[in-house]
């Protein structure tokens, strides 16, 4: 007996109907799935009047991990588990330390990774599920912030919970009914607002994000110059009385296509690029000066910007630069970066 919702190949070969049937009812699992979130929008807008909705309950989820400095032991079932453990991981990676527990684990020793002042988030659509039984009991035994996530407000859980974020009745986007659709995007997308609301409220900013993602291309972007830049030795420095002969064997032994014009403190005083050497190449050698042929206002960028920030200010001018100058707060050359620098950490 075929089970699938779509039909067998017809016996003349006729699937012409096949491929559209299937697109209207994708269109349909989406449609389904959008007016169960803005049925959650909806039900949110009630968060000013205080009136127990929605709203209210996720303003005081947000206020009690955050003024409580809480971490975030998060748990559920099934499919809801599966949600729970995107969601604990967006938490972390945004700010707010957060766990993942399996609930019917917890009943075999991991209830010992709950710690006295986290919340747990118990997320269950039908609110009874029974594997979670043990972790809400302990929960409710040692005084922890214990938040639902469910559809059905006079569940055993919603009943057990502090707050209760009650998801509003959708029809699931599943024809049966049963499978799990609807309700794990709403599930979804309102742990996603509890994390980003919680990172906003933190004050959680890109380099803070960057911290916790130093592996693939969002760490690679999120790299700072001091990381990429060279410093001490490395860097092409001269005095302002240098001459000129002097200049062009600095800047072919460091090969950056500049110089950095420095006083006797390192402070950054001009620069000089091959530009301008190729310019005074008809003066006097031994006569002309570094500070004669500098640029006094060259673009330079500070040491904790953030390379792909760096690469922008490179770029962004008439003619572009392949090597900047990085100063600190009081105008000391303190590393340069090369265009190559950039290509090599995969930001350019």
């Amino acid at each position: 007996m075929n089970s699938s919702p779509f039909p067998p190949p017809s016996a003349t070969g006729d699937d012409t109907a096949l491929p559209a049937r299937m697109l209207r009812e994708a269109r349909a699992v989406l449609r389904a799935e959008s007016a169960g979130l803005q049925a959650m929008i909806a039900a949110m807008e009630d968060g000013n009047a205080g009136d127990g909705g929605l709203g209210a309950a996720f303003i005081a989820a947000v206020e009690g991990i955050w003024s409580g400095n809480r971490r975030v032991v998060v748990t559920g079932m099934g499919k809801s588990g599966h949600i729970g453990r995107k969601i604990q991981a967006t938490l972390a990676s945004t700010g707010t330390p957060a766990i993942f527990v399996h609930p019917a684990e917890a009943s075999h020793g991991d209830l010992g990774m709950l710690q006295k002042g986290d919340a747990v988030l118990a997320i269950s659509n039908s609110g009874e599920t029974a594997e979670m039984a043990d972790i809400i009991s302990h929960a409710r035994r040692f005084g922890l912030l214990l938040i639902a996530m469910t559809a059905r407000a006079g569940s055993t859980l919603a009943q057990a919970a502090d707050i209760v974020l009650l998801l509003p009745d959708a029809p699931e986007a599943c024809p049966i009914g049963l499978a799990p659709t609807t309700s794990s995007t709403m599930q979804l997308a309102l742990g996603d607002a509890l994390a980003i609301v919680l990172l906003q409220r933190r004050g959680f900013s890109a380099s803070d994000f960057g911290i916790f993602h130093p592996g693939g291309r969002l760490g690679t972007r999120l790299r700072r110059v001091r990381e990429l830049m060279h410093a001490g030795e490395s860097m092409p420095l001269g005095p302002p009385d240098m001459e000129l002969r002097r200049v062009i064997v600095e800047m072919t032994r460091k090969a950056f296509g500049c110089m950095g014009v420095v006083d006797a403190h390192g402070r950054l005083l001009g620069l000089i690029t091959d530009h301008d050497l190729r310019l005074a190449l008809g003066r006097d050698l031994d006569h002309t000066l570094a500070a004669d042929i500098m640029n006094p206002t060259p673009q330079t960028i500070g040491p904790d910007l953030l390379a792909a920030e760096a690469l922008r200010v490179m770029n962004d001018r008439p003619r572009p630069i392949s090597s900047i100058f990085a100063l600190d707060e009081a105008g000391h050359a303190v590393g340069i970066l090369h265009l190559h620098d950039l290509l090599r950490a995969g930001i350019a």
